[in-house]
């Protein structure tokens, strides 16, 4: 009996061609491990996902699986602009942009699994406006109560408004009914 090895090609060709690799029963094995792997993972991360224990916990209380897979909007980040600053365009969006990367920032330091979800359901983000900065600092107050990360923008008074001006308050991201408790009477910008 002569056991078939895949280096026996070389030796009798002097070339080595990969596909001698799936020739025979080591060929045969290779196949089946790789088979074998691929179910393995799949079967692994359907049923350990990072999403796997948020779908079955939400689907468990009564909610559509539409909602939990993000379309429902159940996360998301709120950013209250001041209205009372008359910035323009360009920098109310830099100032809404330095709060979102600082609220990013902050959340996956601290709640890196709230990070994911929100990323999963489509990052959502939504501007409001408040029309001065006693409301501003209200809704600060309320957000941190409600144990949301919050985020307030001083501005460093380079080029529209006076230095160390609070422009912009990032709430969030959280949970989408618990952030709308705090800021949902708030218009859009």
């Amino acid at each position: 009996m002569k056991l078939y090895s895949c280096w026996q090609g070389v030796e009798e060709t002097g070339s080595f061609n990969s596909m001698d690799l799936l020739h025979g029963p080591l060929g045969l094995g290779v196949a089946a491990g790789l088979g074998c792997g691929l179910f393995l993972g799949w079967h692994l991360r359907t049923r350990f996902g990072p999403t796997s224990k948020t779908l079955m916990s939400a689907i468990g209380n009564g909610a559509s699986e539409a909602s939990v897979m993000g379309e429902g909007g159940e996360f998301k980040m709120i950013l209250v602009v001041r209205n009372d600053l008359k910035m323009g365009k360009g920098k109310v969006a830099a100032q809404c942009s330095h709060a979102a990367v600082s609220a990013y920032k902050q959340v996956q330091r601290r709640n890196p699994e709230l990070l994911k979800q929100w990323e999963y359901c489509g990052q959502p983000k939504v501007v409001v406006k408040a029309p001065n900065e006693d409301t501003l600092i209200d809704l600060l107050g309320q957000a941190r109560e409600a144990g949301l990360p919050v985020s307030l923008i001083q501005d460093a008074g380079r080029t529209q408004i006076a230095p160390g001006s609070r422009t912009v308050l990032g709430i969030g991201p959280g949970p989408a009914d618990l952030i709308d408790r705090v800021t949902g009477d708030l218009k859009l910008y």
